[in-house]
């Protein structure tokens, strides 16, 4: 078969760039004498495309396909991990591809960086369904290695070998960060690493329930990202560090549950964002600083279980975000302020074994939102505010040995819907209405009132054997509300 004019033009116009060039090279005139076969000019033709790089043929503009997996270096840090801290499976054969769509380790987060790479942003330990830990596991230092890791969470991991924070600062700078949280580890002991401040971009740091001890690192305060600081429940020693106040960013402060001294400083109310304080249970001494008015956004405050004295702060009534107000034994010695009347969003407080002495202020009876009033064993005289009895939200109300007398002014309706909730005894100057008492059934404390010939109501006299001094105060209702707050605004 001889190849024809009409055939070169019709392959010219169907083929490549690079098959163009081919044909007008080795074919310029087809008049030519010579003459070509069909079959020899496929062969021709095949040996010249085979010869054209495979690269050449792909659209300069196509996207390079995302690997779908994890930087082999990255991988070999998470196996490292997983071996030293459970044993709930062979991490290495279970799991080959930890980031891996539909078979991913549970307790962990990937996602996929800008190097179209997989990587570990979170993980957490010591809790079904994530991994839990074994009796020998220590605090796994190589998780700092992980650079895309954002959130890290170890919960009653380090129950058994005794292990530290301990970290040197080299290994932190390149950390991603953003939340470490480590609860109820009771074997994770020694200092708090000052190395931790390293964390640039650390908001969240929690490291509750553990058994740490020394001195609150002033480094710590250096983190501006700090959004949530929680050390409560450990042993640590020594003041609170003035320092605090550099962290305007700060939402809640919980320092619960050590062994802290010295006042509260003063810098605390340089925390405009702060919504949540906690410094209860510690051995502070002093008075609540007057800086404390500056907390505006304020909603919950814990200062019980310390050595607190003096007055309340002048501007206590400008904290009107203040829903929370938790201060038993300490030892106040005075009256109560009126200011916290002006304080309508309280829904609990708690002024309880703390020598408050005088009348119960009639401004109390303007907080239609509380739901909860812990007053006892206090040095209180008087009689109940005739307005409590119309609190509709009220459900836990504690007035026991003080020294109020008078008719109890609350109605049957009153009585019945806070039952055990309400305590008055101890209060030998008071005495319930025998019209009100009737049908109820829960005591309250009280005797009821006797009546004279005329028929009017008697009062009991006061008696000597009235408490005359403070008395631990085992209340039968817990603060639920509290604790739901702080649970609400702060999970972790």
């Amino acid at each position: 078969m001889k190849l024809t004019s009409k055939t070169t033009i019709h392959l010219a116009a169907t083929a490549d760039r690079h098959t163009q060039t081919f044909i007008i090279q080795y074919f310029p005139k087809m008049n030519s004498p010579l003459a070509f076969s069909f079959p020899l000019l496929l062969l021709l033709l095949f040996f010249f495309l085979s010869s054209i790089p495979s690269v050449s043929t792909i659209s300069p503009h196509a996207k390079k396909q995302p690997p779908n997996g994890m930087l082999p270096s990255e991988a070999e840090t998470l196996f490292k991990i997983m071996d030293s801290m459970s044993s709930d499976q062979s991490w290495r054969v279970s799991y080959p591809n930890p980031c891996k769509p539909g078979s991913s380790w549970p307790g962990i987060e990937c996602k996929q960086g800008n190097d179209g790479y997989l990587h570990v942003t979170r993980l957490d330990f010591g809790t079904r369904p994530n991994p839990t830990c074994k009796k020998t596991a220590t605090f796994p230092y190589q998780i700092f290695s992980l650079p895309y890791l954002q959130s890290v969470f170890f919960f009653n991991c380090f129950t058994h070998t005794k292990t530290t924070l301990s970290v040197s600062a080299d290994r932190l700078y390149n950390s991603s960060l953003q939340q470490l949280s480590l609860r109820s580890n009771p074997a994770l002991v020694g200092p708090i690493p000052p190395q931790i401040s390293s964390l640039k971009f650390l908001q969240i740091l929690t490291l509750s329930q553990n058994r740490l001890n020394g001195q609150i690192p002033v480094k710590i305060f250096s983190l501006n990202s700090l959004v949530h600081l929680d050390l409560s429940y450990n042993l640590l020693a020594g003041t609170i560090p003035v320092q605090v106040g550099n962290l305007r960013n700060l939402v809640g402060l919980d320092l619960s549950y050590n062994s802290l001294t010295g006042s509260i400083p003063s810098t605390i109310g340089q925390l405009g964002m702060l919504q949540k304080l906690d410094l209860s249970s510690n051995s502070l001494t002093g008075s609540i600083p007057d800086s404390i008015e500056k907390l505006s956004l304020l909603a919950f405050m814990a200062l019980s279980n310390n050595k607190l004295t003096g007055n309340f702060p002048k501007g206590l009534a400008k904290l009107q975000s203040l829903q929370y107000f938790l201060m038993d034994d300490n030892p106040m010695f005075i009256p109560l302020p009126v200011e916290f009347g002006i304080l309508v969003k309280l829904q609990e407080l708690r002024l309880a074994n703390s020598g408050y002495s005088g009348s119960i202020p009639p401004s109390f009876s303007q907080l239609n939102n509380l739901s909860t009033l812990s007053l006892q064993n206090n040095r209180l005289t008087g009689e109940i505010p005739v307005v409590f009895g119309s609190l509709s939200h009220i459900y836990h109300l504690n007035l026991s040995r003080n020294f109020l007398d008078g008719v109890v002014p609350f109605n049957s309706s009153f009585l019945k819907r806070l039952g055990r909730n309400l305590d008055l005894s101890g209060n030998p100057g008071l005495c319930l209405n025998p019209a009100e008492a009737h049908g109820v059934k829960i005591g309250i404390g009280v005797s009821i009132c006797a009546s004279n010939k005329n028929g009017s109501l008697i009062k009991p006299v006061k008696k000597s054997q009235a408490p005359r001094g403070l008395q631990k105060s085992f209340s039968l209702f817990p603060a639920l509300g509290a604790f739901a707050l702080h649970y609400m605004l702060f999970p972790v």
